[in-house]
């Protein structure tokens, strides 16, 4: 945890190094003896000023080169000298260097706890430094290495800061903590469980983009110390408890997201723990054969498939066989990922993307004045035409056109709302032309370009038309907006404040959004989010729109999302508790706030939750680890939902010649009769088994002394292929067991080896895999048991026949 105090333009140099000095002398009380000073070797001022101030002896100063002592923000920009405060723990931490000095050596004698960076020049590409106006200062000290010094420690990781996190950890492991290199997996799992902890309270969930792949690493490389310390189940949710009890009452966030925090990292734990233990030792098998090859490193191929087929992250790959002293081979890793992209590439094309044809970056067009908010109709004058892809004059009936107007009502496609459909109308030269829009797309630099067909007659560059949008599907549109909005504030109230927009869709005829949550929310959760949203739509609220500076608006509590781009000025919609509306909200942590919603949007929206009519939740389900999706639908879409699903139901009723409210009570009933009609094929089935098995039995042959059983059974299934074989094995006492079946239209094999000779030069999935292949097929299996499946049903007698010539044996 990093320390430190800045001054921008206002003290400089002398209160820094006066502050330093107060600060460790007075404040922290350290003694005067052990602390040396290092500076910029040209650094006079700073030389004179540790003398003048701390009393420093001009042999305590060290004067070093621009490598450890000159900051820079980069080859070019503000720069300047450091000072740092070294602390001198004395011989016992002495180094074997001839001259153990600060500068000199890097043992742990000399611990830095504290770095002074004086920022007062600007350097030009050509080096050339000129003094900052405001020269300013930063500086940094490391929380744990000073807490080290004060409480006379002898590292980090013995601080009461870490120390109990560790304890944590050797409970849970069951085995002493050592300050050597056999402590090192006890102080990853500390150090990653606090980072994990402290990441998840500020919302980042795991996944595979970003900071959420950033914590998935740091998580699973915790999780594998953790198997090498002997953990099989998950334990870093209780490590992170530690963290949270730990350092709560200065993060009170942590107390107030614990559970969510503690289910994160679990559900991460248990899904990445199956993966650790099959990976482990797939990896441990490559590493055998990479060693014993003399190669010094894993081919790029094995890593990845690694990675792709069976999930192991490549860096824990790399980790991993560094312990082993071999490197992996990333640039093929790289290429066969690239190989894998462009497959994924070439496998989603598809004709239809909805892009604009012209290339508008060199068009001179003055940006496009949206008139959409406040009217769905409005006057504007062609700016610019263009058919496939070039720019021209006129366009006539049945031509593909985009058409750019210099003012307009048509909302184009952004921040997940799709564009507006509608129709441009306008008669020129005698002519009246109509274009139907099909989309509305921005292409750049403000400019708005409705995509359509001409309708009738033509349309040409210059003449003035009248932009008409599609009214029912634009209110629609709004509709679903300001209903994602409300979905939105509502998940965070039931589903708590770690929620975040991942991305949305918002069409006419249903609404799309995707957030971050861990876990899939229970029915009980999602039907408390429907209800708090019709909730705040029959109380029919006012929806405020209004502009603020960004700034303004982060201050307010407007919720604003990363991967969108914002001006200086931006849009506030505002979901507002109506003045006469005194009742309390049904859910949330705050039933008195008066904003329910309130969030950055250049969307459009009602003016009334009221006109949203009602919201269903259609669907929702998981699209990536961390993330979520949810559908829904309102106004006409929810209506034409309810009439669709209240056909089914009366269908479905009459069909089972009752009534939509009894339906329950009939389902009830018919699977209860199924379930009889199957407990009674499964016992004819059984019955059909036991009769089979008397039959085959006398096909047993005598094969060098083996008992050998290779026969066609009338099996419907894989469960009564293994009945029968299981059947044989128990009367046949010793021996060898291949049944063949057809089902599903193929051949289905299943060997059986008792124990008493599986593993004696007999292994049953050797067997089956070779049967198998004689139809076409393949299979495998342990050496007792074992199953495989061919595509050529009339070799099934064949490969039944040969079974004696693969166990390489002769009939007696």
């Amino acid at each position: 945890e990093m320390l430190g105090n800045f001054s921008f333009g206002d003290y400089f140099k002398r209160d820094a190094i006066r502050f330093a000095w107060e600060f460790v002398t007075e404040r922290l009380k350290l003694p005067r003896e052990p602390l040396w000073f290092t500076i910029y070797q040209d650094d006079e001022e700073a030389f004179a000023l540790w003398q003048e101030i701390a009393g420093a002896p001009p042999e305590r100063i060290i004067r070093l080169g621009e490598k450890d002592n000159f900051w820079a923000m980069g080859d070019t920009g503000p720069c300047g000298p450091c000072s740092e405060l070294h602390y001198d723990r004395g011989e016992a931490f002495r180094c074997q260097a001839p001259v153990c000095a600060v500068g000199a050596c890097d043992c742990d004698r000399w611990l830095e706890i504290w770095n002074l960076v004086f920022m007062q020049y600007d350097r030009d590409a050509a080096g050339t430094m000129t003094p900052l106006p405001k020269p300013s200062i930063d500086t940094g000290m490391g929380l744990e290495r000073i807490a080290s010094v004060v409480q006379c420690v002898d590292s980090n990781w013995d601080t009461d800061l870490l120390r109990p996190i560790i304890a944590r950890v050797e409970e849970l492991a069951g085995k002493p903590y050592f300050p050597d290199e056999r402590g090192f997996p006890f102080r990853v799992i500390a150090d990653h469980a606090r980072t994990c902890a402290f990441l998840i309270t500020d919302g980042v969930v795991p996944s595979n983009e970003w900071r959420g792949y950033v914590l998935r690493r740091i998580l699973r490389r915790a999780v594998r110390y953790g198997r090498l310390l002997g953990m099989e189940g998950p334990f870093l949710g209780q490590v992170a408890e530690a963290v949270i009890h730990r350092m709560g009452r200065v993060y009170p966030e942590l107390f107030e997201k614990e559970t969510f925090v503690r289910r994160v990292i679990n559900l991460e734990e248990e899904r990445f723990g199956q993966t650790l233990s099959n990976g482990l030792g797939l990896l441990q098998e490559v590493i055998a054969d990479t060693q014993a090859r003399g190669a010094l490193e894993i081919p790029g191929e094995q890593v990845f498939r690694l990675y792709d087929t069976y999930g192991f992250p490549v860096e824990l790959t790399a980790e991993v066989a560094g312990e082993q002293g071999l490197g992996v081979d990333l640039a093929g890793f790289e290429a066969a990922m690239a190989q894998q992209r462009e497959r994924a590439r070439a496998a989603a094309r598809f004709a239809g993307e909805r892009t604009t044809l012209r290339d508008y970056a060199e068009v001179d067009l003055p940006p496009s004045e949206f008139l959409g908010y406040g009217t769905l109709a409005a006057e504007g004058m062609v700016l610019d035409l263009a058919v496939d892809g070039q720019p021209v004059e006129a366009a006539y009936e049945g031509q593909q056109v985009e058409v750019v107007l210099d003012r307009t009502p048509f909302y184009a496609e952004r921040g997940g709302q799709v564009g507006d459909h509608g129709l441009l109308m306008g008669d020129y030269g005698g002519t009246h032309g109509v274009v139907r829009v099909t989309d509305t797309q921005y292409a750049g630099r403000d400019l708005i370009v409705h995509r359509g067909v001409v309708a009738e007659g033509a349309v040409f560059a210059g003449q003035r038309v009248q932009a008409q949008v599609d009214e029912t599907r634009r209110r629609d549109t709004m509709r679903n907006h300001t209903a994602t909005h409300l979905l939105h504030a509502a998940l965070r109230r039931v589903l708590g404040g770690h929620v975040q927009q991942a991305g949305s869709l918002v069409a006419p005829d249903r609404l799309r959004f995707d957030f971050s949550h861990v876990g899939a929310p229970s029915r009980e959760e999602l039907e408390r989010v429907q209800r708090l949203v019709n909730d705040v739509v029959r109380r029919d609220w006012p929806v405020h729109v209004r502009s603020a500076s960004f700034q303004e608006a982060l201050a307010e509590g407007a919720l604003a999302f990363f991967d969108e781009k914002y001006g200086e000025t931006v849009r506030i919609i505002e979901v507002h508790r109506a003045g006469s509306d005194g009742a309390p909200l049904i859910e949330g942590p705050d039933t008195t706030a008066t904003a329910f919603s309130k969030e950055l949007c250049g969307g459009t929206h009602v003016s009334h939750t009221g006109e949203i009519g009602a919201c269903f939740v259609i669907s929702e389900g998981s699209i990536g680890a961390g993330m979520r999706r949810i559908e829904a639908v309102t106004g006409r879409g929810a209506e034409e939902l309810f009439q669709s699903r209240q056909s089914v139901l009366e269908s479905l009723a009459q069909k089972l010649q009752t009534t939509p409210a009894d339906l329950p009570n009939a389902l009830s009933g018919l699977l209860a009769e199924l379930d009889r009609e199957r407990r009674r094929a499964q016992s004819l089935q059984r019955e059909l088994a036991r009769h089979t098995v008397a039959e085959v039995l006398g096909q047993v042959r005598q094969v060098d002394g083996v008992k050998v059983l290779a026969a066609q059974v009338p099996a419907a299934d894989a469960d009564a292929l293994r009945e029968m074989a299981d059947l044989v094995r128990d009367r046949l006492g010793s021996g060898v067991i291949v049944l063949g079946a057809v089902y599903n239209d193929r051949p289905n094999f299943l060997a059986m080896v008792t124990r008493d000779l599986a593993g004696k030069r007999l292994h049953a999935g050797e067997l089956v895999r070779k049967v198998a292949e004689v139809t076409g097929g393949r299979g495998g299996g342990r050496p007792e048991m074992a199953q495989g499946g061919g595509r050529d049903a009339g070799k099934l007698q064949e490969a039944l026949s040969k079974v004696p010539e693969f166990l390489g044996r002769t009939e007696d």
